[in-house]
């Protein structure tokens, strides 16, 4: 006779009413997942909304900032500013208004704010290179200070200072309405930089240089080789602050722009080299000759410890600074042997 396990009707009973149970229990799970997918979507989209990137929003013609924006871009975007600032300042060497001398002066009381160092690289005859190396690097703190870390959204001056202000104290509180915030005053902010806006950008960041080379021009700046420069440095701002970041947590971020100061010691996280170095190669310690173009960072608002206190915010460095250091510029000037 073959062996058959058998249960009690009331043990049967008992799995019966648990299997319901169970069963009862991952459906209303179930359900409740779907409804959480169905509220993330709409908030989601509300997001999308509030930032211009819906699929169905109809942005205003020659609106900019619709388009999500990702370090490769920025990259690239920085790229060639860099080699429009380059143009510029290899233009003013080659067809120079005055003596060299004259004209690394001129940047140096920029550079320096009307104090130029004494330095011994600066005691000899100038040198071409020197001098577009110099340029380039007032030019830099120029984009920099006053238009990358700047929000330039009107043609007030005080206006943007003050929108800059506010924008760094909603971040301190919450990055990603930060985010929200400046994307959307982005996106009505003015569509070209102003004369009247770059004539302050060059009377507050280069004065010296802008009396040198556009000494009969009086306020038509936007009439020199200066003015294009400034035009897609404010466009390369505005990709920067009025563009979704094309990746998850990155969105709460917003980028700002640094300069090596003049004969501070070189750091590799923070720079790039863009000619040989013979001291580096030796294993000493070289300084920064000049910055011909400002290096990035990501800032992002720290996550907060256990204790719900939160630190500094985090900088990640997305483009190094572009630099050449004392020592190739000593070499440029026939100051020590190339090797």
């Amino acid at each position: 006779m073959a062996n058959y396990d058998v249960v009690s009707g009331e043990q049967y009973r008992y799995a019966l009413t648990n299997f319901r149970i169970a069963h009862e229990k991952v459906e209303e799970q179930r359900t409740q997942m779907q409804e959480q997918e169905k509220q993330v979507a709409i908030l989601r989209a509300r997001i999308a909304l509030l930032e211009g990137t819906a699929a169905d929003s109809q942005p205003r013609p020659g609106a900019k900032g619709q388009n999500s924006v990702d370090d490769f871009s920025i990259k690239n975007a920085a790229s060639k500013l860099e080699r429009l600032i380059n143009r510029w300042a290899a233009d003013v060497v080659r067809t120079p208004p005055t003596h060299f001398n004259d004209i690394r002066q001129s940047a140096l009381t920029d550079i320096f704010d009307g104090y130029p160092p004494e330095h011994s690289l600066y005691h000899y005859e100038a040198t071409p290179i020197q001098v577009q190396n110099l340029l380039r690097h007032a030019m830099s703190q120029l984009i920099s200070e006053g238009i990358v870390n700047c929000l330039i959204v009107t043609d007030s001056p005080e206006a943007n200072i003050q929108l800059t202000r506010i924008h760094e104290h909603i971040f301190s509180r919450d990055a990603t309405v930060a985010s929200v915030w400046r994307r959307q005053t982005f996106s009505a902010a003015v569509d070209k930089c102003s004369p009247d806006m770059s004539r302050y950008f060059l009377s507050e960041h280069m004065p010296a240089i802008t009396e040198l080379l556009c000494p009969n021009n009086g306020d038509k700046y936007e009439n020199t080789a200066m003015f294009p420069v400034l035009e897609a440095a404010y466009d390369f701002s505005r990709m920067l602050h009025g563009a979704p970041s094309s990746s998850g947590t990155s969105m709460d971020a917003f980028y700002r722009a640094f300069v090596p100061e003049l004969g501070n010691i070189l750091h590799p996280k923070q720079v790039e080299l863009v000619r040989r170095c013979l001291k580096s190669e030796r294993g000493e310690a070289d300084k920064v000759g000049a910055t011909i173009f400002p290096g990035l960072v990501k800032v992002t608002r720290a996550t907060p410890d256990a204790k719900g206190q939160v630190g500094d915010h985090i900088q990640t460095v997305v483009r190094r600074a572009q630099v050449i250091c004392e020592c190739s510029l000593e070499v440029a000037a026939g100051l020590q042997p190339a090797h």
